[in-house]
């Protein structure tokens, strides 16, 4: 019986063994409550403590961009190999079945598209429907040196306090308009107050000159953001290159599900920012697997 059981001798209680309790692995992570670090490694895998997310949020102020018409037949079949799905909550209950069993980090700014002002927007999304869709974390843009810079910080610190009271990460997003500078300084800048306002990560822009400054001056994880589309060798390059000086993964659209081989280059980013892959050999990587899906 379990209550004889207990009086028995033998068991192995450890004693001059101290307890252990591994310190969490994620940068500017460790005093974070339990909830949200366990969201965290979700995203950022434990054993590398980096990510590769699939973004594919374009349409909630592009409508059906390029490679976004149909979701079920364009994205969904990159789901098995991504790390991470960064999507809206209307893609996410209407195309994104639940067996798919990824992390999600859902859009939850808005109100805005591309025919009027990007950095006028709202909160999207309340927490409560988050912590519904089983969301490992909740994103908004945040647009420093913009006419609407005041709001979009107030967006961040109304999901950053509402985060933490239900133990969701925030991802602050570093957008920017098109009269706004795009080198080291303003996106060391605006990562920096992200961190500072309490975003638990940030995505912004990979630079070609002073990129290691935006990273290391950055407390919390950094994550690139893909951008326009590239060459697939470039934009291997830019992801070795954003790794091998700090960044902690890649937040990834256009240049995935506007590729030529769209799973390919998915496998091949994941090479990259997982196994250290440099961007030459993945490139042939790319080549390899796409000439494997040609003759299938």
């Amino acid at each position: 019986m379990a209550d004889l059981d207990d009086i028995r001798e033998g068991k192995d209680y450890g004693i001059g063994r101290p307890q252990e309790n591994k310190a969490f692995y994620l940068k500017g992570s460790g005093a974070l409550d339990w909830g949200m670090q366990s969201r965290l490694a979700r995203i950022f895998n434990p054993d590398t403590g980096r990510t590769v997310m699939l973004a594919f949020d374009h349409g909630y102020f592009q409508g059906p961009t390029t490679g976004l018409e149909r979701i079920d037949l364009t994205i969904a079949p990159l789901f098995e190999e991504t790390d991470v799905l960064m999507c809206t909550r209307g893609i996410l209950r209407s195309v994104v079945p639940p067996a798919t069993n990824k992390p999600v980090v859902l859009r939850a700014s808005g109100g805005n598209s591309i025919l009027s002002e990007l950095s006028r927007e709202s909160v999207a999304v309340t927490m409560e429907d988050a912590l519904r869709l089983n969301a490992c974390a909740v994103a908004a843009q945040i647009y420093i040196g913009s006419e609407y810079e005041h709001q979009s910080i107030n967006n961040i610190i109304k999901l950053v306090d509402e985060g933490t009271r239900y133990g969701i990460p925030t991802l602050a997003v570093t957008g920017v308009g098109k009269e706004m500078a795009r080198d080291a300084r303003y996106f060391s800048l605006a990562s920096r107050i992200a961190a500072e306002i309490g975003a638990q990560f940030v995505k912004t822009y990979f630079v070609e000159e002073g990129f290691e400054k935006v990273a290391a001056s950055c407390p919390v994880p950094i994550v690139i953001a893909g951008g326009k589309k590239l060459p697939e060798q470039e934009a291997l390059e830019m992801c070795f290159r954003a790794i091998d000086q700090g960044a902690s993964g890649v937040d990834m659209g256009r240049n995935i599900f506007q590729s030529e081989a769209p799973l390919a280059m998915l496998k091949a980013v994941k090479k990259v920012v997982h196994e250290n892959m440099t961007a030459r050999i993945a490139y042939q990587f790319w080549l390899d697997e796409k000439h494997q899906g040609d003759k299938a």
